[in-house]
């Protein structure tokens, strides 16, 4: 069972996080912060508003609906700080950075970026809204690290919608791998260690996406569809596919899975690229019990490079799955009662904070680098003295003196709280 002791260095440890960010303007902000972090990270039924605010001690659910709509705070420096706080506590030079959506089943049409369009969370066109996420996948454990709202071209164009929903006016439409591709640009500046880039074939279709990647350079192993033009060739990938031999195809596994290893087989072809060094590849997987059901990806490599490490990028696709399940299952991810642009944005990007840290206690639970005592600085203080330049590849942050904490488990408390309120007016200040 849980010491007291136990509660109050994990209750330390958070106040400890969220006490060193530059993000919140004032003690009580950061003090609210901690409150709504706590109440993501508790065992509630549901993180909605009454039971955030009960579990933060608040007779209603005014103040968190100040927080997220009205209290001056920064949300993505906030995605900034747990970047930092990701490169001090799960940093990992190999690690694979994932990009995917998720989608959030809504109704009606007043929430922000809201429409009827494909969501790969019900596997079917729902009226939702769409995020872009990035995700982290290290041997240490993976997080979420950036996020952003897909605004339909519909809502981008319509000026009494935006201003209802508070949409900057700086924010233009932009596709999926362009936003996807803004996160990569913001995870290079950062200097998050990474050494591939993964992605389903939304992603991997956009060559202005791989141009980009292959001019960091950055390793990328991307889905694409069967027509997706092969490399060095105006042929398509499934047409090229036809070349391979008996002899080309591997079984190999692309990690483990919920029934053990997914074998699958492979084959793999080199190109050369403009880049010395390095070159481009078609790798195709091919499902054991129905040979004729292929996947393609792109691939971008050092010349040398194992086809089993090109298959374990393929298959850490799927953790940014794992992440968004996690998130959603236990800090309340999709449990967001507000409408709003700012809303969305803050209340997404606490959950990820929450994620990350839940991620830190268990990676301290199982033995490996545990949790600091934070002391009150904020990581972006810490990366404006990093010599290091942005960017550099491997560029680990500066280690701070670390003290382990084990994962706490909270006793799960009976909700006395009414009905549900909604967390934030539709049109907040800003």
């Amino acid at each position: 069972m849980t010491g007291m002791a136990e509660a109050a260095e994990w209750s330390d440890a958070l106040e400890g996080l969220i006490g060193g960010l530059s993000s919140f303007y004032s003690a009580a902000g950061r003090q609210r912060a901690v409150r709504y972090v706590r109440g993501l990270l508790a065992p509630l039924e549901r993180k909605n508003g009454w039971q955030l605010a009960e579990a933060a001690g608040d007779s209603s659910p005014a103040a968190m609906q100040d927080f997220l709509a009205r209290t001056r705070w920064d949300a993505d420096a906030v995605r900034d700080d747990l970047q930092a706080y990701v490169i001090e506590r799960l940093s990992d030079d190999e690690a694979v950075l994932v990009l995917d959506e998720t989608g959030f089943v809504k109704k009606g049409d007043r929430s922000v970026g809201v429409k009827r369009q494909y969501s790969g969370t019900a596997g079917r066109i729902e009226n939702c809204q769409v995020g872009v996420f990035l995700g982290y996948a290290s041997r240490r454990g993976r997080v979420l690290v950036d996020r952003a709202l897909y605004l339909p071209e519909d809502w981008a164009g319509n000026d009494e919608r935006r201003r209802m929903a508070g949409v900057p006016g700086t924010v233009e439409f932009a596709t999926k791998p362009k936003l996807g591709r803004a996160m990569l640009e913001r995870a290079v500046a950062a200097g998050l260690p990474c050494r591939w880039v993964a992605a389903d074939s939304v992603y991997g279709g956009d060559y202005a996406l791989r141009l980009w990647l292959e001019r960091q350079p950055l390793g990328y192993v991307l889905a694409v569809t069967s027509k997706q033009r092969a490399p060095m060739g105006f042929d398509t990938v499934k047409e090229r596919t036809t070349g391979f031999t008996a002899t080309d195809w591997q079984r190999m596994s692309a990690g483990d899975g919920a029934k053990g290893p997914r074998l699958y087989d492979w084959a793999y072809q080199t190109y050369a690229s403009l880049r010395e060094g390095w070159c481009r590849g078609l790798l195709v997987r091919r499902s054991i019990a129905e040979p004729d059901k292929l996947t393609y990806y792109l691939t971008f490599a050092p010349q040398g490079t194992p086809v089993a490490t090109l298959v374990r990028v393929a298959g850490s696709r799927w953790t940014i799955e794992s992440c968004f399940e996690a998130a959603k299952g236990e800090v309340g991810l999709d449990q967001y009662e507000v409408r709003s642009w700012t809303g969305w944005h803050r209340h997404v990007t606490l959950a990820m904070l929450a994620l990350a840290f839940l991620t830190v206690l268990r990676t301290a639970a199982i033995g490996g680098r545990g949790p600091a005592r934070p002391d009150h600085r904020s990581p972006a203080l810490d990366r404006a003295r990093d010599p290091h330049p942005p960017g550099c590849p491997g560029r680990l942050a500066t280690r701070l003196t670390h003290r382990r904490y084990r994962l706490v488990h909270l006793a799960k408390t009976t909700s006395t709280a009414g009905a549900p309120s909604s967390l934030e007016t539709p049109n907040p200040n800003r």
